[in-house]
């Protein structure tokens, strides 16, 4: 069971990955999406770069590879192929059961590098939209993961101090961020990764 240290006064919980395990049907989005302009994108590079803004990864790639993808367009197309997908999304049980257990207790907040309109079809599918009281994704920040300020302005938004909040994470960069914004982090990968049964 993950233990929440006393101090704590609010939770904020990055999406895929750790709320829900979005990770194998995003890299199969990513595959698919990057494979029509001919790119190829080894799964090492994908997790290396978790929780980074799709946008961004794309124009890293254009710029380290030489490649010359559209980045809008092409992020675009990569979460309309993740959407398609949804259906294989499971909740992370052993997050899920804190956002359960704290729901109405501290305020709880979701700081994502994705895009809104696709985190809350995750929140949706795993069940917790309903207790989340603020979700800030990555066109409510001017830099994404592994800058600070999806953190910041979730805490801002549960008006709770940043040395008072709980990060959860599962991704180098997002541990980065959660820590740059001065926050005590848990990294849910220590944890066995159950999984429901929808």
């Amino acid at each position: 069971m993950i233990q929440i240290p006393s101090h704590i006064r609010g939770l904020i919980f990055d999406c895929d990955g750790t709320i829900a395990d979005t990770m194998p049907a995003h890299y199969r989005a990513w595959v698919e999406a990057l494979g029509e302009h001919g790119v190829e994108f080894p799964e090492a590079l994908f997790y290396e770069l978790g929780g980074m803004p799709t946008p961004n990864i794309i124009a890293l790639l254009n710029d380290r590879h030489g490649h010359n993808m559209p980045v809008e367009e092409t992020a675009h197309r990569k979460e309309l192929i993740f959407e398609q997908r949804l259906h294989e999304v499971l909740p992370i049980d052993p997050v899920v059961q804190v956002i359960r257990d704290y729901n109405g207790k501290l305020p709880l907040a979701v700081a994502t590098g994705g895009f809104r309109r696709i985190a809350e079809k995750i929140l949706r599918t795993v069940g917790v939209w309903d207790k989340i009281d603020a979700l800030v994704a990555a066109e409510d920040v001017k830099q994404g993961k592994p800058a600070p300020d999806v953190f910041l302005e979730a805490a801002r938004r549960i008006n709770v101090e940043p040395s008072l909040c709980l990060a959860f994470e599962d991704a180098n960069l997002g541990i980065q961020a959660a820590r740059a914004a001065g926050m005590d982090v848990i990294d849910v990968r220590q944890y066995p990764k159950r999984l429901s049964k929808k």
